[in-house]
């Protein structure tokens, strides 16, 4: 497969539209296994970080599958059976989770963290916020931004942990739902909430940290909450105004 084509865009989407581009064309079939991250990288002429965010993008779209151990897929366009009910992980848990483990890995990756890898985040942080950015380019940086918390722990079984975590609220359409909702109704601006962490990460304060991290996942918490309180609201009115229009009927019933 020739490299990607030179253009404006970021880097790995560069390499994502290629690899789109060849499962599109049949160059990649379905239930094909790619090559390894360190091939694609030589093949491409990028990074190995560059692949493995376009591999994340694809994942997302719903074009490739990772299988631990295995490697990654060509997804099938067949029609999938509806996922098991244990995999339909809850908003709420999955952010629980999060905030329990996450604030951990924030505390010891802030004793290892290096000046490089704080300059990555800072930039992932105008990259997730900017304005022109998509959907997916935000929530892609927002993942490499935890990822690499995850990484400055120098333990790859944290690293799989938190990838892991993340990973649910693609096997779970409730989970994305009320994300996506929650999404809406933050209240302080994401910019922030991690600009925060980054700078606690730079004191090299494990408790700083790992206070930073647990208040913006538990900010998401309630966000998630104050997401639930109004989508019942929503349904009380929805319920109302049926019964509403049931009496008016039959008050025009009666009268008749």
């Amino acid at each position: 497969m020739s490299a990607p084509e030179a253009s404006s865009g970021r880097l790995y989407q560069q390499v994502a539209a290629t690899i789109e581009r060849g499962i599109t064309e049949g160059r990649y079939q379905p239930g094909q296994r790619l090559a390894s991250e360190r091939d694609l990288a030589e093949e491409f002429g990028v990074s190995r970080p560059t692949v493995r965010r376009a591999v994340i993008a694809l994942e997302m779209r719903g074009l490739l599958e990772s299988k631990q151990g295995s490697g990654v897929y060509v997804r099938r366009v067949t029609a999938a059976p509806a996922p098991p009910r244990e995999l339909d992980i809850g908003a709420f848990d999955q952010a629980e989770a999060r905030r329990l483990f996450e604030g951990e890995v924030a505390a010891l990756a802030a004793t290892l963290i290096t000046d490089e890898e704080l300059a990555y985040l800072e930039s992932l942080v105008v990259e997730m916020t900017n304005e022109k950015a998509t959907k997916e380019q935000s929530e892609l940086a927002d993942r490499q931004f935890h990822a690499t918390i995850a990484r400055a722990t120098r333990n790859p079984a944290i690293v799989r942990v938190v990838e892991n975590t993340w990973d649910l609220r693609y096997k779970s359409p409730l989970c994305m739902q009320m994300l996506e909702r929650a999404a809406a109704v933050r209240r302080r601006p994401l910019k922030d909430e991690h600009q925060e962490i980054v700078d606690s990460l730079r004191t090299r304060d494990p408790k700083a940290a790992r206070t930073a991290m647990q208040a913006h996942l538990g900010g998401l918490i309630e966000n998630l909450l104050l997401t639930a309180e109004l989508q019942e609201l929503e349904q009380t009115r929805e319920r109302l105004a049926a019964k509403r229009e049931e009496i008016e009927k039959r008050a025009l019933t009666s009268n008749t």
